[in-house]
């Protein structure tokens, strides 16, 4: 069998792009040892397309070229594409133990769900639905990597777009002209930018109605002229015995600079309208379809999580001690309250005017806030479990161990588990717990879908509280009744 998928991706990438790293423009993101990594796992992942028994788990074939191509590009119509969208985020999930959070299937969910949807926006484009439904099927047949990225740079945060005292702070339109618009500023974070094809841009915030030029909803080549991609820091490690998540699964993140970008009209989804813009942005924050992806990852990262903390406990002979026992209880509650939620997303399902179904979103969103206090608390599990055994950890394998071996096979050895094992284990814990990816996942998975007691209001404020009123009044006319009894 011939895999060519992912090859394919690679090559894709050498398009002139321009990504920064240290201060230097990396002339060819595929050799770099900053990405080689990576992109070795997302070559892993697009070849699943390519095989038999498969591509049938994690794709569909296109209606227009008869190749398969990612359920997250299926329109959920009936309760097994759901199913079927469910299983492929987790079989991609799975592959990278939900280490990797943005593989595209998020932006290319929002870019499903916006061409399912598109009529909703016809008012304030008539081309709308044409330019999302162009975009859709070049994304989906042409195997387009699409992130997303909606921050702005933490320049001043006191002040909104049109407070800032320099306009380049916030993302602007600074030129129009018959074949599309130019625009200046940056986006944050951006994450995976350096190995993705096309950004989604749009502000995360409600655009003033005298400052039209923020408002814009964008679909944007991420090779484009003037565009510059500016990386953090590199966590990559080139040593897999030493740093076995980091040597594979460093998702980049990015700040993407917009020098006098032009943009064709055809990726311009919507611009100079606050109101519709606004509306957009807010039709994408609840969408369902893209809380389910996430659910889906966040249950592959705390199924990993819990299984690592299993085996630390076993290695070490702890799992016997009660205070141990009850934090790996934690751990599985955590796992099975996110898989309950999700479970209960897909049996209470919406279909909206245009005929899309998706999952209940009240239990996502339940699932999203408590994965952000559920992950930090599972990492500080595991380091209660490891204790000093992270820092007993050698500098190297048993098999690397030259002549120093004996000893490492006799003081290094566990209870139940060889010296081999335990410290393998205790370097891939490390790894997540306190190796520099490990601290960028702890902050993601805090602060990724907003600030926790922001997230946490704006559920209080969204729900409807009727019902849990209603028990209240009733408490209160059964005990007037009861006072009230001769």
């Amino acid at each position: 069998m011939t895999t060519t998928r992912g090859k394919h991706f690679i090559q894709s990438l050498k398009d002139g792009r321009s990504v920064w790293l240290n201060g230097e423009k990396i002339e060819d993101i595929t050799t770099h040892p900053a990405f080689t990594g990576t992109l070795r796992t997302l070559e892993k992942l697009f070849n699943m397309l390519d095989e038999p028994g498969m591509r049938e788990k994690i794709g569909f074939r296109s209606p227009k070229t008869g190749e398969y191509v990612h359920n997250a590009f299926l329109i959920p119509t009936a309760p097994e594409h759901l199913k079927q969208r469910k299983e492929a985020f987790k079989i991609w999930a799975d592959a990278t133990f939900g280490v990797m959070s943005r593989l595209s299937e998020f932006g290319r969910t929002l870019i499903t769900s916006w061409h399912a949807t598109s009529e909703m926006f016809r008012q304030y484009d008539e081309r709308y639905p044409e330019k999302i439904r162009r975009f859709y099927e070049i994304a989906r047949d042409e195997d387009r990597f699409v992130i997303q990225a909606f921050g702005n740079p933490q320049i001043d945060r006191s002040k909104d777009a049109a407070g800032a005292s320099d306009p380049d702070a916030h993302l602007r339109i600074v030129r129009e002209t018959s074949e599309g618009i130019y625009i200046k500023g940056a986006k944050t974070v951006a994450t995976g930018a350096p190995y993705a094809h096309d950004l989604i841009i749009a502000p995360n915030y409600r655009v003033k109605d005298t400052h039209p030029e923020y408002a814009h909803a964008l679909i944007v080549p991420l090779n484009a002229q003037g565009i510059h991609i500016i990386c953090r820091e590199s966590y990559a490690s080139t040593d897999i015995d030493e740093h076995p998540l980091s040597a594979q699964f460093d998702e980049m993140d990015a700040v993407i600079v917009f020098d006098n970008v032009f943009i064709p009209w055809d990726r311009v989804l919507l611009h100079g309208n606050p109101e519709a813009v606004w509306k957009f942005y807010n039709t994408l924050k609840s969408n369902a379809l893209t809380f389910h992806q996430t659910v889906v990852r966040l249950v592959s990262k705390l199924e990993f999580i819990t299984g690592l903390g299993i085996a630390l406990a076993e290695s070490i002979g702890v799992d016997s001690f009660l205070n141990v026992q009850e934090k790996l209880g934690e751990l599985i509650v955590q796992v099975e309250s996110i898989k309950g939620l999700l479970h209960a997303s897909e049996i209470v399902t919406q279909k909206d005017q245009f005929g899309m179904l998706t999952p209940s979103p009240i239990p996502l969103q339940t699932a999203r806030n408590l994965g952000m206090r559920y992950y930090p608390r599972a990492i500080e599990i595991l380091q209660q479990i490891g204790a000093g055994g992270y820092t007993q950890t050698p500098s190297t394998t048993v098999e690397n161990s030259g002549e120093i071996r004996a000893y490492l096979e006799t003081y290094y050895r566990g209870a139940a588990v060889s010296a081999s094992q335990k410290i393998k284990l205790f370097k891939v814990a490390w790894d997540i717990v306190g190796s520099p990816l490990g601290s960028r996942h702890e902050l993601y998975e805090r602060l990724y879908a907003g600030e926790a007691s922001r997230m946490y209001a704006l559920q209080y404020l969204a729900s409807d509280k009727t019902a849990l009123e209603k028990r209240l009044e009733r408490f209160w006319t059964i005990t007037e009744e009861r006072r009230n009894e001769p």
